[in-house]
């Protein structure tokens, strides 16, 4: 039977989204403007194969949602089977399966996981320390009691101010697709989603355990159980999406855990639309008004931690193909913006 391939996610919005003002804030789905012009000249393109059948609106919105989930062994989009939609009930009843490689991925408990790993039963992977500190149980019961409230005193000015501030460089990708990336108990991803601000919003994080306290959190909010918010377990040094089909990438107090940064922040790169935004905060190793005799100190203690210094993260952006960068400092707390070309 002759095959072709379905729509993209970009230009599938195309299709859903004409030329209008924005949608109201309880719309499933709103078109950033700043791609409005774009649209009109943009050509249908095609990507995995699916039987040619005529669609219905139901299933041009299942093709949609199924798209923004690439398999992350080989970044192909997945096929998906299951209810449509882009929230937790419809995506985590859903199977999806790459076409290319022929790996399954499921649910399990609250989130979906989309680690390379994720089904194996035979290989495991241990990974650095400060990686597995956060898969604890423990910890992430307390990241949010206590835990994060912490950073102040090291110049982090609050989970309201800071979100206000990343809210302000992300105002270029509204009505896009945002992911918060290493999203711990959703501190953020669950303030981006009430917001309104963006059509999807995913809260990925590779350790088990937080993503179950994010959910344990997002049940106290009804709101949210139907808003356009999905958990997802993944590696940020493997991000689970095709090229260029992301808006934002938000990444609160994490580039410092990360195993390597320069991975991660190419992922991103990879995964970012022209034009989209990355928004990160992080510890910075010293600043400029660091006394030289503290430096090696600090370097010292801060060792089991990829802690950087603001020349180190703007050519780790800049390396990685971001343009645009621009950073606020106060003490050792850094919040850092770039855009992709």
């Amino acid at each position: 039977m002759a095959t072709a391939s379905p729509p993209s996610v970009r230009s599938l919005h195309k299709s859903f989204f004409p030329k209008s003002p924005r949608l109201p804030h309880n719309s499933h789905f709103r078109s950033p403007r700043w791609r409005s012009s774009l649209r009109s000249r943009c050509p249908i393109r095609a990507t995995s194969a699916v039987a040619l059948e005529p669609e219905s609106s139901t299933q041009r919105n299942q093709n949609m949602e199924t798209d923004l989930f690439a398999c992350p062994v080989c970044y192909q989009p997945l096929i998906r089977k299951g209810p449509p939609g882009f929230n937790l009930q419809a995506i985590y009843r859903s199977g999806f399966k790459c076409k290319k490689c022929n790996k399954s991925y499921t649910s399990k408990d609250v989130y979906l996981d989309l680690t390379v790993t994720a089904g194996l039963r035979d290989y495991t992977e241990v990974k650095p320390a400060r990686t597995e500190l956060f898969r604890s149980p423990f910890v992430s019961f307390l990241y949010e009691r206590g835990w994060r409230q912490n950073f102040n005193r090291s110049g982090f000015p609050g989970l309201d101010e800071e979100f206000k501030m990343a809210q302000e460089y992300f105002k270029p990708t509204e009505g896009g697709i945002l992911v918060d990336v290493s999203c711990g108990s959703g501190l953020f991803s669950r303030k981006f989603a009430k917001s309104g601000t963006y059509s999807g919003v995913v809260a990925l994080d590779f350790s088990e355990n937080m993503l179950q306290q994010c959910y344990d959190f997002i049940k106290q909010h009804a709101s949210l159980l139907d808003s356009n918010l999905a958990l997802v377990r993944a590696d940020v040094s493997r991000l689970p999406f095709s090229s260029s089909s992301i808006d934002a990438v938000h990444a609160g107090a994490a580039l410092h855990c990360w195993p390597s940064p320069s991975n991660a922040v190419a992922e991103i790169s990879r995964i970012l639309r022209s034009g989209g935004v990355f928004v990160g905060t992080t510890f910075l190793q010293y600043t400029s008004s660091t006394p030289w005799m503290v430096r090696p100190l600090r370097q010292r203690i801060l060792q089991n931690y990829s802690y950087l210094t603001e020349e180190e993260i703007e050519d780790l952006c800049t390396s990685c193909g971001l343009t645009n960068y621009t950073r606020k400092v106060k003490q050792s707390f850094i919040m850092f913006s770039a855009q992709k070309p």
